[in-house]
């Protein structure tokens, strides 16, 4: 329960954080309020928030291989600015000066992803890369070092390439057991010091930004909700999160069948949800908000 007791108390701060925020801006008071450490019951962890491709850089270092947001974020036209995460914060290199600051700001909660083109470049059909490993065991090692505790994020939109030109990457039923071997992997070389892993992260908004609106990697969709060269965004988001749904499943299993006695962790998977409500007592309007509810959050979220 420690996990979800975390998240929870995440969401409380950000949403009296964002109060506050709007209530200065409406003109009432805006006064500092000195909020202290010790009105928070014990074992409350303060904690930040990052995902691989966002924050590492190094994409091709070290045997790293091209993941599907280095093949897009290089694609002509993908991206306004022409941005990309070759370098991004530099993490891959700068992991300690980070840790550092994260330490300095009191943090005593950590939640990372770990890079599946980094640890696995070409997915199962290859070997694990022993320098990927290293990079995260150096992370969870100066994490504990400094009294920050590791919550790992298997997998955060980013994957090999070589899974989306070989199966179509989520589309693919094949994509579980790819899933599966890598979040093995993890268990195996990080679990005996990891003790909160999230399987996938929000794999519905995923699949909404990827496969229905084709904003993101690998850029499919249809009319009415965008014009993509691929994609049919009234069946391939079902896919996609059906496949990740399967995909957690499966890993979790193995977790609890095989690591975690010893190991004695936790695992879940990280949920996007939003609060649809009716816009009047109509019935039609009622059966409307729960029908958001059932496809948007109940779905996957009573299946985790």
């Amino acid at each position: 329960m420690k996990f979800f007791y975390f998240i929870f108390h995440l969401l409380i701060l950000q949403h009296v954080y964002s109060n506050s925020i709007i209530n200065c801006q409406l003109g009432e008071n805006c006064l500092e309020e000195e909020v202290k450490k010790s009105e928070f019951p014990d074992g409350f962890l303060f904690g930040t928030s990052t995902s691989a491709y966002q924050i590492e850089g190094g994409y091709i270092e070290d045997g790293k291989s091209l993941s599907n947001w280095d093949v897009y974020s290089h694609t002509n036209g993908s991206i306004k600015n022409g941005g990309n995460g070759d370098i991004a914060d530099d993490h891959y290199h700068r992991y300690l000066e980070d840790i550092d600051i994260m330490e300095s700001l009191g943090v005593n909660a950590y939640r990372f992803s770990i890079s599946w083109s980094r640890v696995l470049p070409n997915g199962s059909s290859g070997p694990m890369n022993p320098a990927g490993i290293k990079f995260y065991n150096n992370i969870i090692d100066n994490l504990l070092l400094k009294g920050i505790t590791p919550f790992v994020t298997i997998h955060h939109n980013d994957y090999p390439q070589e899974l989306e030109e070989r199966y179509g990457a989520w589309l693919s039923p094949f994509m579980q057991e790819e899933f599966v071997h890598f979040a093995s992997i993890c268990f195996k070389n990080f679990g005996n010091r990891v003790k909160y892993w999230a399987t996938i992260n929000e794999p519905n908004l995923f699949s909404e930004l990827a496969y229905m609106k084709g904003i993101f990697p690998p850029v499919h969709c249809s009319p009415p909700f965008g014009k993509c060269s691929y994609g049919n965004s009234d069946i391939e988001p079902l896919l996609v999160v059906h496949n990740s749904i399967l995909a957690h499943a499966k890993a979790v299993k193995i977790y609890r069948d095989q690591f975690q006695v010893e190991q004695r962790g936790m695992i879940g998977m990280v949920a996007s949800a939003y609060m649809y409500r009716p816009m009047t007592d109509d019935e039609v309007d009622k059966k409307a908000a729960t029908r958001a509810l059932t496809f948007h959050v109940a779905w996957y979220v009573c299946m985790t």
